[in-house]
């Protein structure tokens, strides 16, 4: 099977981290991989913040941990944190981030690191203290969150894929 393909089936989304921190080398090739990602005309409108700074990460645990109504850490202990944001004047900016948080976690895999989505970047980066850190990192409010790229290695058993479902692919031919 290729590679490529074999990546891409096999990738999971990993919820339990160990604490260490992941090697320059692996976050840059990941990184260069979300500069890559397709976008909308080609207009690139997403940027990418990487924070390992713990202060920051669990300043971000928190509001996130608030907005969903919970007291644990919606991160699982990640030692990366790469916020994706996207220009919400331009019209495809949900589908351009998307495509790089998927990128993200794609070359995460292929490099050896562990990954999830983490939601609710949206509501984060709308509070006050979210447009405070926006400003703080000289980011425009124009920027909506996209989602939050979580990184790090996997504490514990790597999970196995769910069932497929099935009727997921139609296919139309002609005659």
């Amino acid at each position: 099977m290729n590679q490529t393909i074999k990546n891409l089936i096999e990738r999971r989304s990993i919820r339990a981290y160990k604490d260490e921190q992941i090697r320059e080398e692996q976050l840059e090739e990941i990184l260069e991989a979300g500069k890559y990602a397709p976008s909308g005309l080609g207009r690139q409108p997403v940027k990418m913040v990487v924070i390992q700074d713990k202060d920051t990460i669990n300043q971000l645990s928190r509001l996130n941990a608030k907005i969903m109504g919970v007291n644990s850490d919606p991160f699982y202990g990640a030692p990366t944190i790469i916020v994706v944001l996207a220009d919400k004047t331009v019209r495809t900016y949900i589908e351009d981030g998307s495509l790089v948080m998927g990128n993200l976690m794609n070359a995460a895999y292929a490099v050896g690191v562990d990954s999830c989505w983490i939601h609710r970047a949206e509501e984060e980066f709308k509070t006050e203290e979210g447009k405070a850190l926006l400003a703080k990192w000289g980011i425009e409010e124009k920027y909506q969150g996209i989602g939050h790229c979580i990184l790090g290695y996997h504490d514990g058993n790597y999970p196995q894929p769910a069932a497929r479902k099935e009727n997921m692919v139609f296919r139309i031919c002609s005659e």
